[in-house]
């Protein structure tokens, strides 16, 4: 559970109580019980599948395999290690196949690109000793990370850590302020937009969808996301980063730097997905994730409620990655 002041941005006069709040839905997108194997569909193996820029195919089963991250632009990329292309069966699943081979990943996941090596090891050794899990225990790829990616080695840790963070980082998610948006449901661990399209109040939510639905499920790195936001939710969440807004918080550029891109072992918050940046900060509230360097966090989110994290989530991801 997830204890917070209750004092709302939307409100800055709503008198303060204690709220319990269960981890939201809309960031801990938990995939509904698939049909048995009997009655789903079966894929036309023989298709063949490809995408905008890329001269490359993959059949159903090469986009849905694990141990074998899709790169339909190898070239865009330095020429990724062993354990970010293929992984190690049967125990590793390929880095690449989650955070993509240009590491600017998936809003159930954690974009990896430009973080610094030193950084990606220690979440590794949080997810390895427990430190660092997820508030909601059916949220999969917080678990994956726990259950497979701790299993890696620390040489295959370091390759993946050393490739990753010498990326560069690219606007991946466009955000939207907006009252109204289209009704969603959850698929592939993230928010899908149902069919057919109807609109709905977004209210005190941030719908973070792919921009297009067919190229993010074929694991296309150069297709990305795009985020609705509450109305005014960029102007509170910037007066609560670089603010403090009257002591609810502290200032985000202290350990983040002044634009937010990180300071050596401190990661960059600017443009992250939006979805990602309220679990983490749900997360360490809760006390699911603990580990390294979070008794620095502890104040930053001991006083936020629910609609101060999705200001700042809003506003961080607005921001030039």
């Amino acid at each position: 559970m997830f204890l917070a002041a209750a004092t709302s941005s939307q409100n800055p006069s709503a008198p303060s109580q204690t709220l319990i709040e269960p981890p939201p839905y809309w960031a801990y997108a938990v995939n509904p019980t698939a049909p048995p194997a009997d009655t789903a569909t079966k894929p036309d193996e023989t298709a063949l599948f490809r995408v905008p820029g890329s001269k490359i195919a993959f059949t159903h089963s090469q986009v849905r395999d694990f141990f074998n991250a899709p790169d339909w632009h190898p070239s865009s990329h330095p020429a990724l290690p062993t354990i970010v292309s293929h992984g190690r069966q049967p125990d590793v699943y390929a880095c690449g196949y989650c955070h993509l081979p240009n590491g600017q990943g998936r809003p159930e996941n954690s974009s990896l690109a430009g973080l610094s090596a030193a950084y990606i090891v220690q979440q590794l050794a949080d997810f390895k000793s427990g430190a660092r899990k997820s508030s909601d225990p059916d949220f999969k790829p917080a678990g994956n990370m726990v259950s497979v990616g701790a299993k890696a080695t620390d040489p295959e840790i370091q390759a993946a850590a050393e490739y990753y963070s010498a990326l560069k980082p690219k606007p991946w998610i466009r955000v939207v302020e907006a009252k109204f948006v289209p009704k969603t449901h959850v698929a592939g661990w993230m928010l899908v937009i149902s069919t057919p399209h109807e609109m709905e109040s977004l209210g005190d939510r941030i719908i973070e969808t792919p921009e297009n639905l067919e190229r993010t499920e074929l694991r296309d790195d150069s297709s990305g996301f795009i985020a609705y936001v509450p109305p005014g939710s960029l102007k509170r969440g910037r007066s609560l980063v670089t603010t403090g807004a009257n002591g609810r918080t502290i200032l985000c550029a202290t350990c983040h730097g002044p634009n937010l891109k990180g300071l050596k072992n401190v990661p960059s918050i600017a443009g992250r997905s939006p979805s990602y940046i309220v679990r983490q900060l749900y997360d360490m509230q809760s006390g699911a994730r603990a580990g390294a360097n979070l008794a620095q966090m502890k104040p930053v989110v001991a006083n936020l409620s629910l609609y101060d994290i999705i200001d700042i989530a809003a506003y961080t991801s607005s921001l030039e990655p």
